[in-house]
């Protein structure tokens, strides 16, 4: 894929389409040591805080990927164009614990610029990030009935909050 790099202030995201719609796979680990994981994500957010660019996602305790999120300092959100459907699915639905699912899927992780957690070649869109925030939800705060009707087991997520180092892109990303 043929992705270059794009600022802050030029990054164009259909954010709601591709969170809801299509997903990222978020990613996380050291590449260059061969211990990461990757699961699909539809929920999270990319905006502004603390002036500064900004990647929300969310991981429930029970993923495989939540021991990663919780060990390594960084993560990275990759998003696929069309035809990469199956492939979100199967990282979404299966675990890393009992499969291979980059092998799998046959995706080509790839080194990042700024962080130690992969991207991946196929990808239109990679944005690397470092954590600097994490909250768990608290049923107790949720301000509306439909929210708890995502936790029938009662395993809140956690949040994550990474500033955006670097983000490398088709030309459809930039302003």
């Amino acid at each position: 894929m043929k992705r270059q790099g794009i600022s802050y202030s030029e990054l164009r995201v259909p954010v709601y389409r591709s969170w809801s719609e299509e997903g990222f796979l978020l990613t996380c680990g050291d590449h260059a040591a061969g211990k990461f994981n990757t699961m699909t994500v539809g929920w999270g957010s990319l905006g502004c805080m603390w002036k500064r660019p900004m990647a929300m996602v969310v991981v429930r305790p029970h993923r495989y990927t939540y021991q990663f999120m919780e060990e390594y300092p960084d993560f990275t959100i990759s998003h696929f164009p069309s035809g990469h459907g199956e492939a979100l699915a199967y990282c979404g639905s299966h675990s890393g614990r009992d499969v291979n699912k980059i092998e799998e899927c046959g995706l080509t992780p790839v080194a990042s610029s700024k962080v130690g957690s992969p991207g991946f070649e196929e990808a239109d869109l990679i944005i690397e990030c470092s954590k600097i925030y994490f909250d768990d939800f608290k049923p107790d705060h949720f301000l509306a009935d439909f929210i708890e009707e995502n936790y029938p087991a009662k395993d809140y997520h956690r949040l994550y909050l990474g500033e955006i180092k670097a983000v490398f892109g088709t030309e459809e990303y930039r302003i």
